[in-house]
């Protein structure tokens, strides 16, 4: 019986004078909703699709053109893919040349930029992608934005869907505005504040009117919930800004810091206190997890608290230039004093002696505390969100930030200017929150209401509704 022959499987070559990049626009951005601390998904990164790279055969001695036969006429296999080399052929018809595709098909490519703190979308022409391919091109992706006013920062983010419960960052922007300022003396936001933020609203507004948004959330937090002129404020925003924001309440405003966090909450976790200390209010959400658990961390909250008391509004009061210990510990016993009010503080009392059991800070005094403990030269966000930090740590780095004065706190690059007066503030409500809910680990978090406005946006819209692997 004559032997078979094995043909080669066709292939597409790239037509002349085309550039391919590899999409590997994941590198030192990890999705939003995976922790950084954690290795990242392997193989498809962070785009959401991967670009396919044509190939042309090659012969036996190495040299692109038809390797079909050797010298002897023998059919010879194809050879396979080199490791290391994002190199893939598809299965199509066999093109007439080595250079030219098959009539009526193009090789099409689509090169995605590298993500910036300003990231404009190339206009590109989509790929053909083979059937049940769920993977569509990121110009193809809903684009979500959440914006987020406080007391203290004006902050934007705008997102695509990518792997479950997980986007990918692709604009923002963050400004410190102080839009509080003055707030704890006079009730009413000051002048200069509001023109400050409203110059940075005009930013955000730019941004999202570049951009086709299916679905978006503006809100505003403390300073406009409590300040007497809040609401006319906002009024002139809309006029000059052409944004329209809400207030939300301070249970919403839990909540939302709760759903930015989820993915920080390990699998074997069985209790969390998950705190967000803002400029003019702390939001404190107590957490079970002993029973069944829900995609949504926000639904295993117990018990919660709103403070109205922030680094900016206790730095006003207290002072927070000029700091003594003796200043520290007053402004740590007025937090404890409101905390002391909480009737369900111990709703998590049952578990606060497991290993199971630990704190979760979101705000810039964490981050700041984490950034210090690492010795960073500069914040990095990718090496401090998720980072794990033991009760002792925590302590020194408190300690040190007390026993520094203005200059030095100004001179630390993880503080600098714009937040020295305002960082020993952030550690007296922290030192009183581990008095209540005293913990052997505390787990640091870069995000907060933008991304827990992102990820709900995104669930009740259903891009991760469809597919087993959560691509949208």
């Amino acid at each position: 019986m004559p032997k078979r022959l094995l043909r080669p499987s066709p292939v597409r070559a790239a037509p002349e004078g085309t550039t391919v990049e590899d999409r590997d626009t994941g590198a030192g951005a990890p999705e939003v909703g995976a922790s950084s601390a954690s290795p990242g998904p392997s193989g498809s990164g962070t785009a959401g699709w991967q670009q396919r790279r044509p190939t042309e055969p090659r012969s036996a001695d190495g040299q692109a053109g038809d390797a079909t036969h050797n010298q002897k006429g023998k059919p010879k296999k194809r050879r396979k893919r080199r490791r290391g080399r994002k190199v893939f052929a598809r299965d199509e018809a066999r093109p007439q040349d080595n250079r030219s595709p098959v009539p009526g098909t193009a090789a099409v490519l689509a090169v995605e930029p590298k993500p910036s703190a300003a990231v404009v979308i190339a206009s590109v022409v989509p790929t053909p992608r083979p059937e049940g391919t769920r993977r569509p091109p990121v110009h193809e992706l809903p684009v979500f934005a959440a914006l987020d006013l406080g007391t203290n920062n004006c902050r934007l983010l705008v997102a695509v869907p990518t792997r479950h419960g997980q986007f990918r960052v692709i604009d923002a922007f963050s400004r410190i505005v102080r839009l509080g300022e003055g707030l704890t003396a006079n009730g009413r936001l000051g002048q200069p504040a509001m023109d400050r933020a409203v110059e940075a609203l005009k930013v955000c507004g730019d941004k999202l009117r570049g951009r086709k948004i299916r679905k978006a959330r503006l809100i505003a937090t403390e300073a406009c919930r409590s300040a007497e002129n809040g609401v006319e404020f906002l009024e002139r925003v809309e006029r000059e800004a052409g944004l329209k924001l809400e207030i939300i309440d301070r249970q919403t405003e839990a909540r939302l810091a709760v759903s930015g966090c989820g993915s920080l909450v390990e699998r074997d976790t069985q209790g969390v206190v998950l705190f967000d200390i803002g400029g003019g209010s702390s939001e404190i959400a107590l957490i079970d997890l002993t029973g069944r658990r829900s995609p949504r961390l926000a639904n295993h909250i117990v018990s919660w608290t709103s403070l109205p008391v922030g680094v900016v509004s206790l730095a006003e009061r207290f002072g927070g230039r000029t700091v003594t210990r003796e200043i520290f510990t007053a402004m740590v016993d007025e937090v404890a004093g409101r905390l002391a009010a909480f009737d369900g503080r111990d709703r998590l009392s049952h578990l606060k002696a497991s290993p199971n059991f630990h704190l979760l800070g979101t705000s810039g005094t964490v981050t700041t505390l984490a950034g210090i403990h690492l010795d960073l030269e500069r914040y990095d966000r990718r090496r401090v969100d998720g980072l794990w930090m033991d009760r002792d740590s925590v302590d020194r780095m408190v300690e040190k930030l007390v026993g520094w004065d203005f200059q030095q706190r100004c001179a630390n690059p993880c503080i600098g200017a714009d937040r020295a007066d305002l960082v020993l503030a952030g550690c007296a409500i922290l030192e009183a929150i581990r008095a209540v809910w005293p913990s052997e680990r505390l787990r640091v978090a870069d995000r907060g209401l933008r991304e827990g406005i992102l990820s709900e946006l995104m669930a009740d819209d259903g891009v991760w509704r469809n597919d087993g692997r959560g691509r949208a």
